[in-house]
């Protein structure tokens, strides 16, 4: 071959690589870029525009994505605290399948995502994202000594790990190329880069530093010449305590500090928006905006009612509960000519379908044995109706007690709120076992019908009953759940334990008399 024809063969094969990285850049290109924001502790009725009677806070930028997106209006988290909901999100899985059965985590232990479990980090990296945690963890990781490199425990640990800590199970061995942020709020002050402790810094700083790494993260992104889509997940520590609104905002709702501070999340999402329009990528960004379960009771939930405003919307109960309140949560999704603007949905989602929703969004499925308990609402966001394997959708409470809804119906196994609201257990005396609603006639949970309606009560159980032991809610692979035994009438065992610690004490008191 003579070197003219060598030279033509080289510019071919040049051009031709050229035009397959060109092409591969376009098609990674249509995949949406995914900003997906959870606030802390916000209540369905803090949002104005979901709940424009009975709410008195001013959330200008929240309102607006809800104007210019679709409102979910019986959107639930996985549970109604901190770590199991954010565990479920992370894995479509709900958090009581793992050892996880009540409460939240502390820190200082290891991860509570296992090594092996596929998450939506790791998920939409494979899929050519880039991918960024910029927020509250809360899901456990451990702190390694920056001298010894041992395992710090939380008995020694001096209220934070030490600057320098490096952490070996955080978000970045998670899926997650960059994380900026803390483990949560007990633990605020100690700010952590990517598998780092890099410095203490004031818990008021850390909402306008989240708000910052924000919108730098997207002015990045937005120079990223790599052709990749990007991941931005931001959970908040805001409205959660420590309530603390920064200098500018003290004092501007002139309902308190805990209305303040849910005007200045409200103005950190209106910051990364605007960080998403100045760089031109509206239009090929799914935004996503949302709660991880009801307003806590830190927020003076009684002296803002007393003020016109009403964090639940009127739906009964707050964080904790098994009630509506502690788990109905603000959703509102915003993507320019995918979403009808100023649109509703009224299907009912779970914040652990974001899992199956990415998977269908980037039209990849799940990997195996992830996501059991998670659906797909891709049509939802289009318009139509959720076609899903589920029967109905499972809510947990900070005691680990749990509630079924199926349609209309909702069952609890609880005789009272299951959290923080009374009736509490210990309280709720003379109630009946079990409650039983039809939320469409009766939304604030008012008349329990579980001894009325027997039927369907039995009905609702026998189908959380099985989503319990095939270790999934949805159709798939079976899974085995992480904990052999999950006691499912936690009122009931307590009762029994009850019984059986005063007949041991009658015991005792018989023999010492004797």
């Amino acid at each position: 071959m003579n070197k003219s024809k060598k030279n033509t063969l080289k510019l071919f094969l040049i051009t031709l690589c050229f035009f397959s990285w060109f092409s591969n850049a376009q098609k990674k290109s249509e995949k949406p870029n995914i900003v997906f924001i959870i606030c802390d502790d916000l209540g369905y009725g803090d949002v104005q525009s979901l709940a424009p009677e009975t709410s008195k806070i001013k959330t200008p930028h929240i309102d607006q994505l809800s104007q210019e997106g679709m409102v979910f209006t019986d959107a639930h988290s996985g549970s109604s605290v901190c770590t199991p909901t954010r565990y479920g999100i992370m894995t479509g899985r709900y958090s009581w399948r793992s050892k996880l059965q009540s409460g939240v985590v502390q820190g200082f232990a290891p991860n509570l995502i296992t090594e092996n479990r596929p998450t939506i980090g790791n998920f939409l990296k494979n899929q050519g994202y880039n991918t960024a945690l910029i927020g509250k963890w809360h899901l456990n990781f451990q702190y390694l000594d920056p001298i010894s490199k041992i395992a710090i425990s939380k008995k020694s640990k001096k209220h934070l790990p030490p600057i320098g800590s490096t952490i070996p199970d955080g978000p970045i061995h998670r899926g997650f190329d960059y994380y900026h942020g803390f483990h949560h709020a007990k633990d605020m002050k100690a700010v952590i880069e990517n598998e780092k402790v890099i410095t203490y810094d004031d818990e008021i700083n850390m909402l306008p530093r989240l708000t910052t790494k924000s919108v730098e993260y997207i002015n990045q992104q937005a120079k990223n010449k790599d052709g990749k889509p990007f991941f931005l997940y931001v959970p908040l520590g805001s409205p959660h305590t420590p309530i603390l609104p920064s200098k500018e905002w003290q004092g501007k709702s002139g309902l308190g500090d805990y209305a303040d501070f849910v005007m200045q999340t409200d103005a950190t999402v209106g910051a990364i928006t605007k960080a998403l329009k100045d760089n031109g990528l509206l239009e090929n960004t799914l935004v996503i905006f949302t709660s991880d379960n009801g307003t806590s009771k830190a927020a003076d939930i009684e002296g803002l009612a007393e003020k016109g405003h009403i964090v639940s919307a009127g739906y009964r109960g707050s964080k904790s509960d098994l009630w509506d309140g502690g788990h109905r949560v603000p959703f509102i999704a915003k993507w320019p000519n995918k979403i009808k603007p100023n649109s509703t949905s009224k299907e009912i989602i779970c914040l652990t379908d974001m899992f199956a929703t990415f998977s269908e969004i980037t039209n990849t499925n799940m990997p195996s044995e992830s996501g059991e308990d998670s659906v797909s609402f891709l049509a939802a966001l289009k318009g139509k109706k959720i076609k899903s394997t589920r029967a109905g959708v499972i809510h947990h409470s900070i005691s680990g007690h749990f509630g079924y809804r199926l349609g209309k119906w909702k069952l609890l196994l609880a005789k009272g709120s299951g959290g923080w609201s009374s009736p509490r257990e210990k309280e709720a005396v003379d109630m009946p076992i079990a409650q039983l609603y039809n939320i469409e006639k009766d939304p604030a949970e008012t008349t329990n019908l579980y001894e009325e309606c027997p039927e369907i009560a039995a009905k609702l159980l026998e189908q959380l009953e099985l989503d319990i032991t095939t270790g999934r809610s949805t159709k798939g692979e079976f899974s085995k759940n992480d904990v052999d035994k999950i006691i499912l009438w936690k009122t009931r065992i307590k009762k029994a334990k009850n019984k059986k610690s005063k007949k041991k004490n009658k015991k005792r008191k018989s023999k010492k008399n004797n």
